[in-house]
């Protein structure tokens, strides 16, 4: 069993640096005042581990059997916590929720091994309102029949986002929370 608290505190001075101050238009429309870019944490190797670490630490003893999210976001994520996952020889597949069905090939608009009817657990790197979130559990609830455990993500910035996951039948399992940074 992995200790998060452990895996927070290596990963939390990482989160930091990866919020910037300024003047920011969200992929929810708001404005803020402050950005959180996850890439800058689950694109580098430290960052990527810890994250992958902190995951599993979240969905350990739910049967969970497959992880993945909507494309950009989420796509790091879900390959850091695979490759965790693989070193420490556990079955755990991904996926991944495009913004729209392909016009070509499969036609999906979820790729990945996942199985019909799999306990899935959605990645975000920030959550804000939700809705990025609402619709891929839409559309692996529709190609997959997936029985989604919970949402986890990176940061939630707390602005109505797990209200909405809420209301829409998601647990919210952030690793950190906006108040864990103040000065953001």
């Amino acid at each position: 069993m992995s200790d998060l608290n452990a895996i927070r505190v290596k990963l939390k001075p990482l989160m930091a640096a990866g919020i910037k101050h300024g003047e920011f238009t969200l992929a929810s429309g708001r404005k803020s005042e402050f950005y959180f870019d996850g890439r800058l944490v689950t694109l580098s190797a430290a960052g990527a581990r810890l994250v992958g670490e902190a995951v599993l630490a979240l969905v350990e003893g739910k049967g969970v059997g497959a992880v993945g999210g909507m494309a950009v976001g989420a796509d790091p994520m879900t390959g850091a916590t695979l490759a965790v996952a693989g070193e420490r020889g556990l079955p755990l597949d991904g996926f991944i929720v495009r913004k729209e069905k392909k016009s070509h090939g499969t036609g999906r608009q979820v790729e990945g091994p996942i199985e019909k009817g799999a306990r899935a657990v959605l990645l975000e790197d920030v959550v804000t309102t939700g809705g990025s979130t609402i619709r891929a559990a839409e559309a692996l609830r529709a190609e997959t029949g997936a029985d989604i455990a919970g949402v986890v993500c990176l940061l939630d910035r707390e602005e109505g986002g797990s209200e909405a996951l809420a209301a829409a039948g998601l647990e919210l399992w952030p690793i950190f929370t906006k108040k864990d940074f103040p000065s953001a």
